[in-house]
């Protein structure tokens, strides 16, 4: 296990790539290779922040973590890189850094490395201290003691048949999982009610899943085989929603690989799949090249939205509906009903906000070249027009929208132009 971050080069090509928003073999290695280095990169870093640096109990762990690696790294890999992970070790290194608040879990560390020692098939014992009577083996699932206290755990402890387990729930298909079970799933119980994942769910709410998920991507195999695969590649976790739940899915940048949504008919979740890998792939490509350097005032407009959205909100925004107004231009080739329109309502709203961004100060030559790769790949949707004037209509529609947008946001009207 590395401690630097790999230095990354992206060639014109990738990011061209990238910026269709079309799947290539070349952006989703960028893209999981970029996650993997800035994971390991925030793992050190927990490690020498913590209370003993690396001669401490958190060191011990890490030293377990290297014995497991060197039997069976990918078992290791999937456990540091499993997106739940992230989002603890993110806000582990923030309260390590900030003593007044709230204590540190590094107890979770144990956790991870009795994970990895379990599935490379280590020998291993390991003292850790369950959370209400409840111990988290991330990608494994979740212990429940019969009795209170410390927890000594070897090799043998985990038993997904024993009835003290209750195992990860995998999605049909592949390796995606559908995560109710581990705390870091999310952002902690502070995070907004818009995103607040769902308690454990019931075997029927799993089946539940089972239903729509393959739906999904039966769906996403028929129009868009490649976001079909790209989806399966760049997702290793799905976190249901709660019922407060204003959106149909979300991603955190923390939680990489992972994305929220909540239960829906298999329609709407393919398109809510391919809308969210697309926030996941700008958001690995911007830690490493800076595309703008605009701060976070929401002044701009957005179709999709009614509130004004930073440039950075914008430029996520208008890629992710690209994508979407790809995936339904491909849907409506093969008959599914009302794509078209999905399709031409997409594009009218990524048209209009395009030359906003191609044409704003602050882009850097990197963005200038990524939004011009956006705006061709918009473009280049006119060789699969809708019947009729569908696009027109959209058009119009989305220019009246714009006016009275603008109407109710006078300050803000210059924003909304390009």
């Amino acid at each position: 296990m590395t401690d630097s971050l790999t230095p990354f080069t992206v060639p014109t090509r990738t990011l061209r790539a990238l910026a269709s928003t079309e799947p290539s073999a070349e952006g989703t290695r960028l893209v999981r290779d970029i996650r993997r280095s800035k994971r390991l990169v925030l793992l050190r870093a927990v490690l020498d922040a913590a209370p003993g640096g690396r001669a401490g109990e958190a060191a011990d762990h890490w030293a377990l973590l290297e014995e497991a690696e060197r039997k069976d790294p990918g078992a290791v890999r999937d456990v540091l890189h499993y997106p739940a992970t992230g989002v603890w070790a993110e806000e582990t290194l923030r309260r390590l850094h900030d003593p007044a608040g709230p204590a540190p879990d590094l107890g979770h560390l144990g956790a991870l490395a009795a994970a990895a020692a379990t599935r490379a098939g280590v020998a291993f014992a390991t003292t850790l201290r369950p959370t209400h009577g409840r111990l988290v083996l991330p990608t494994l699932g979740l212990l429940r003691p019969p009795r209170p206290g410390p927890l000594i755990l070897t090799e043998d402890s985990w038993d997904p048949d024993d009835p003290a387990a209750l195992p990860l729930h995998t999605l049909p298909g592949g390796a995606t999982a559908l995560d109710d079970l581990d705390p870091y799933r999310a952002a902690g119980p502070a995070h907004p009610a818009a995103v607040r994942p769902a308690r454990r769910l019931t075997p029927k709410g799993h089946k539940r899943w089972d239903t729509q998920w393959s739906g999904a991507l039966t769906l996403l195999q028929r129009y868009d085989t490649l976001r079909a695969g790209e989806t399966v590649q760049l997702l290793r976790s799905v976190v249901p929603l709660g019922g407060g739940a204003r959106s149909n899915g979300a991603t955190l940048p923390a939680a990489a690989g992972s994305l929220l949504a909540r239960a829906q008919a298999p329609p709407a979740l393919a398109a809510t799949l391919v809308h969210e890998v697309q926030h996941g792939k700008l958001t690995a490509l911007a830690d490493v090249l800076t595309l703008h350097t605009a701060d976070r005032t929401p002044c701009h407009w957005a179709p999709w939205r009614t509130d004004p959205r930073p440039l950075d909100g914008l430029l996520h925004g208008a890629y992710a509906h690209l994508a979407l107004a790809g995936y339904w231009q491909r849907a409506a080739l093969y008959g599914a009903r009302g794509a078209w329109a999905q399709h031409a309502r997409l594009r009218a709203q990524v048209a209009a906000v395009l030359p906003v961004l191609r044409e704003h100060p602050r882009l850097t030559s990197a963005g200038r070249e990524f939004t011009d790769a956006m705006d061709a790949a918009e473009r280049a949707m006119d060789d699969l027009v809708p019947p009729g004037d569908q696009h027109a209509t959209a058009r119009r529609t989305v220019e009246r929208e714009r006016r009275a947008w603008c109407a109710a946001h006078p300050e803000l009207a210059p924003f909304a132009q390009g």
